[in-house]
């Protein structure tokens, strides 16, 4: 991690490791500014003051190592950031005048990305803020990760039931809501059906109809037409008599016989003559259809007004179910009997037929189910809630607050939610007569912290995270209880990677590195300022720590404290033995208690 201008920061860099790494320094070094510079990097709320004095602005930049499937890399994926060989750099900079601006993967991304990849993969514990736990959705999550196997089953069947339930519940709202509309709708469909059954339309009937109006308004016309056609082919007029002149049979008729006299010469004028002939033919035929079709024309006003009728009322229904041509290219008569077809359809589908009694029924069944399945997690949470307050309270007693205690709250209401009818709440009483209060504000900075870590050490089988941060876990503290304090953060680091601000070198001891933040004279910490100590230098360190100068003694403190806490490691880090019936050499249970008595000489 890099720092540039964050409080007496100027430029820093950071190389955090696997395990438990402290970092530690004088008063005032700037070591604080490390976890709020972490804090930065994980999305939390941004105060300008925080800004280098003379400085434009403050940055911080992270080089994380993610899974590439997990969920904080597919995050940053749909945030537009890529992975570099399994690492993802994140960046946040703070303007003096309080903007800020963040990076995933090499791309900008709103803060709260960097948010979410903080629940991921990051837990701070500071004086003034806990961003572990922090919320009552957490603490459920965080309890039941706790109980496990309990109640896995039943939280699996839950989920899938809940979602059920919830679908049921919104088409059964959903039907009742749109219940008035769709009878109001339903009704208007019979009512339209009704008519277009009434007047009982035919196919292309509004076709044929046109055409025998037309007909039947104008037969003198017709027939005057008729007559004339007649005439000109025949040469008779309409009663019976020759017209002034010979008609069109007769002309060509005399054209076919002088082209046969004269044929017997030329073949092919008697193909004419031929051709003639077959004109003479049709020229008889169209003359009889004519006749006929002036004899059939008759003028019928009752007829016309009949039909006139009809047409009035086929379009009305065209009017009302088919103004325009629908997306099928029908229209007029056939667009309506389209449209009678649909709607019957839809009639069918608007029509309740105890859709709405099966939906409730269903909706309340499988809400029983889900009730019982709500009052076993219940039963479950509450038990592993005892249990984790058991276990808290043990480590908490090691860690010198022996009269704290932790209750884990589960209430149980009505309400079915997505994790069941319960809502978790931890509780803290800070010493003997004190009450129970919300976690966060039931102890000072230094309790708080050694109750998240009292909380962390004993889920950390349960819901381990990536990254564990501990700002002066130690406050208030010294003697054992700081030992005790080193020993279950360097257990912790044996899961996960751990970062301790912390003043005590009974903590320092612990560490898997050991880095010091050194001020130059113009009061900033530069980039020279953070230094990882080797073995010589963690003695120097922690002698500082013991007695605030390197003295001989203190330095013999100091390096009995480093061996005693590398013995213990090596200890929990070798492979586990069968008991043995023999007791332990004396060498050996005198070396458990080498610590204790170093932490007992630092203490006094």
């Amino acid at each position: 991690m890099r720092i540039r201008q964050l409080g007496v920061i100027r430029d820093a860099r950071l190389p955090l490791g696997p395990g438990l790494t402290v970092i530690t320094g004088e008063t005032g070094a700037g070591k604080t500014m490390v976890v709020t510079g972490l804090g930065l990097l994980m999305g939390e709320r941004a105060d300008a003051t925080a800004v280098r004095a003379g400085a434009e602005s403050a940055s911080v930049e992270g080089r994380l190592s993610v899974d590439p499937d997990g969920p904080a890399a597919v995050r940053a994926r749909d945030a537009g950031g890529e992975l570099d060989e399994g690492e993802l750099v994140v960046a946040r900079t703070l303007s003096a005048g309080g903007r800020s601006r963040a990076h995933v993967g090499g791309r900008a991304a709103p803060v709260g990305v960097l948010a979410e990849l903080a629940e991921q993969l990051l837990a701070v514990h500071g004086q003034t803020d806990q961003l572990r736990l922090r919320s009552p959705g957490q603490q459920l999550r965080v309890l039941d990760a706790f109980a496990g196997a309990a109640l896995d089953a039943d939280r699996t069947a839950y989920a899938e039931r809940f979602s059920r339930w919830r679908a049921l519940a919104a088409e059964h709202d959903d039907l009742t809501a749109r219940a008035v509309e769709r009878a109001r709708e339903a009704e208007l469909l019979r009512l339209g059906l009704e008519d277009v059954a009434r007047v009982d339309p035919r196919p292309g009937e509004d076709v044929a109809l046109r055409e025998e109006a037309g007909r039947l308004a104008h037969v003198e016309v017709l027939r005057s037409a008729a007559a004339g056609a007649h005439e000109a082919l025949t040469g008779e007029s309409a009663g019976g008599e020759d017209g002034p002149g010979a008609g069109a049979d007769v002309l060509v008729e005399s054209a076919r016989r002088a082209l046969a006299l004269a044929g017997e010469h030329d073949p092919a004028l008697a193909a004419l003559a031929a051709r003639a002939g077959e004109l003479s033919y049709l020229l008889a035929d169209l003359s009889t259809e004519v006749a006929a079709y002036a004899t059939g024309l008759e003028a019928d006003p009752a007829r016309l007004a009949a039909v006139e009728e009809r047409r009035s009322q086929l379009t009305a229904l065209v009017r009302r179910f088919a103004p325009v041509p629908g997306e099928d290219g029908l229209e007029g008569v056939d667009a309506v009997l389209a449209w009678a077809q649909r709607s019957a359809a839809r009639l069918l589908e608007l029509d309740d037929d105890g859709r709405l009694e099966r939906l409730a029924a269903e909706r309340d069944a499988v809400e029983g189910e889900l009730r019982e399945l709500a009052r076993r997690l219940s039963e479950a949470r509450t038990r592993a809630a005892r249990e984790l307050e058991e276990r808290v309270a043990a480590e908490l007693a090691a860690l010198a607050m022996p009269s704290a205690r932790v209750r884990v709250q589960v209430r149980t209401g009505a309400e079915l939610g997505p994790h069941g009818c319960d809502a978790v709440e931890l509780q803290l009483a800070a010493h003997s007569g004190a009450g129970y209060r919300p976690l966060a504000r039931g102890a000072s900075g230094g309790e708080l912290s050694r109750v998240m870590l009292a909380l962390e050490v004993v889920l950390a089988g349960a819901d381990p995270v990536p990254t564990m941060v501990f700002d002066e876990v130690d406050a208030g503290v010294g003697g054992r209880a700081a030992v005790e304090i080193g020993r279950r953060l360097a257990a912790l680091a044996r899961s996960t990677q751990v970062i301790v601000v912390t003043h005590l070198a009974q903590v320092a001891a612990f560490a898997d590195a050991h880095l010091t933040v050194v001020k130059t004279d113009d009061g900033s910490v530069t980039e020279s300022g953070v230094v990882r100590l080797d073995d010589d230098g963690r003695v120097e360190e922690l002698a500082r720590m013991l007695s605030g100068r390197g003295s001989g003694t203190a330095r013999a403190h100091a390096e009995e404290l480093l061996r005693s806490s590398r013995e213990e490691a090596a200890r929990a880090a070798a492979p586990a033995r069968p008991p043995s019936r023999r007791p332990a050499p004396p060498r050996v249970r005198r070396s458990a208690r080498t610590a204790d008595r170093a932490a007992d000489r630092a203490g006094g």
